[in-house]
């Protein structure tokens, strides 16, 4: 496997440049960009040339090798080897609703013989991502993982888009299906913030809606602990995520981020499910905690035994790809340090290593590489895809 990530400032530059993502002959192309690159599609276009195999999303900040990019367009160019293959598939996402349907149907679409990973993108509004990682795990076997992100605006929380090879949509679920004996897929994602405060019983809520914490209602209380934070709600609702506790009073390792409030109902609207009995604790977090978390989830991610990444004295010259998906409100604790975190990863990745992903509204991961798929937020994750020549 080879790739190569090239980051440009306009339309007219993918177009004038497009000769160097040539040069690779790409098997599947991944694009981040900022939502200013969807006021029109000519450097869609101009990729389409290129390949058909196309996905990818808006961010809230791209990411190439250790560098973190505002109002650019990232392409993640990849050209798979040794008998290697790649399926993309996608499934329309008709409202928050049938986010579960919606990764079901993309479920029922992929072949499983040969299946060693997916990487999916979604839209970051109005989706339940939690509902949509159940269904699409549903038919999958159990080995297989799945990874990628929810699409991001810039925390602005206005649209966000999805790009598969049939287009540029706000409704897409994108799912592209790695198939081939030669890969090996590593997996990690960790937060690195601190809970403050009592463990408040989830008493009401509906999937992804929180109504009450301990029979009080859920934006009532949000708001007395974040005092004069809480007029530029929700917007700083990604400083101050919430951590699911389980009935035991310890961190279940779930953080669920504040997607938008419902004054009518006095209720939260949060990235992921919650459910009625667990508890949950309000979070802070410093730059120095948040870049503690990216080296554990590095860290995961290199612990898969196959990977010649953990294994001492073996050749490191495979070429291998990193895609790193990490919460936005990061990416807002950390400033102008943010970049801070990709050189930590970077110094912890074999040199051949090629980086890239973006700042996004919801993280989609395994914990490790025992652990099953899930929407995780204000965490870093890492998806680490090596080919093995036979």
């Amino acid at each position: 496997m080879l790739s190569a990530s090239f980051s440009f400032t306009s339309s007219a530059e993918v177009r004038s440049q497009k000769h160097k993502i040539e040069e690779l002959a790409p098997s599947l192309i991944i694009v981040y960009a900022s939502p200013l690159f969807f006021e029109n599609d000519d450097w869609f276009l101009a990729l389409r040339e290129i390949s058909p195999n196309i996905v990818g999303c808006s961010t809230a900040g791209e990411i190439s090798s250790d560098q973190v990019y505002a109002d650019s367009i990232v392409i993640l160019a990849i050209k798979l080897e040794c008998g290697s293959d790649i399926a993309i598939h996608t499934s329309p996402l008709a409202n928050m609703q049938t986010s579960f349907d919606t990764g079901m149907a993309l479920s029922q679409k992929i072949t499983s013989q040969g299946l060693k990973g997916v990487y999916t993108l979604a839209p970051g509004l109005a989706i339940n991502g939690s509902a949509l990682i159940n269904g699409l795990t549903k038919l999958l076997p159990p080995h297989v993982k799945v990874s990628g992100g929810l699409a991001g605006d810039n925390a602005s929380f206005g649209k966000t888009f999805v790009i598969s090879p049939e287009g540029i949509s706000e409704n897409t679920v994108v799912a592209v299906c790695f198939y081939g004996e030669n890969l090996i897929f590593g997996y990690g994602a960790y937060g690195g913030w601190r809970s403050f405060g009592p463990s408040r019983s989830v008493t009401k809520a509906n999937e992804n809606l929180l109504f009450q914490l301990d029979d009080v209602p859920a934006l009532t209380i949000y708001k007395d602990y974040l005092g004069d934070y809480a007029s530029d709600l929700p917007a700083n609702g990604l400083l101050f995520p919430l951590e699911v506790v389980g009935k035991d009073q310890e961190g279940t390792g779930l953080i669920r981020t504040i997607l938008g409030i419902d004054e009518n109902t006095n209720s939260l609207i949060l990235a992921g499910d919650v459910v009625e009995s667990e508890y949950v604790r309000l979070m802070h977090a410093s730059t120095d905690n948040l870049i503690d978390g990216a080296q554990l989830a590095v860290a995961n991610a290199l612990s898969n035994p196959k990977s010649t990444h953990s294994s001492p004295g073996v050749n490191k010259a495979h070429h291998s790809l990193a895609l790193v998906t990490s919460c936005v409100g990061r990416k807002l604790v950390m400033g102008d340090r943010v970049e801070e975190e990709l050189e930590c990863i970077k110094e912890q990745l074999p040199q051949n290593t090629n980086i890239a992903g973006f700042y996004s509204y919801g993280e989609i991961c395994p914990f490790d590489n025992k652990s099953q798929s899930k929407l995780y937020n204000q965490t870093l994750s890492m998806t680490l895809i090596q080919e093995i020549a036979p």
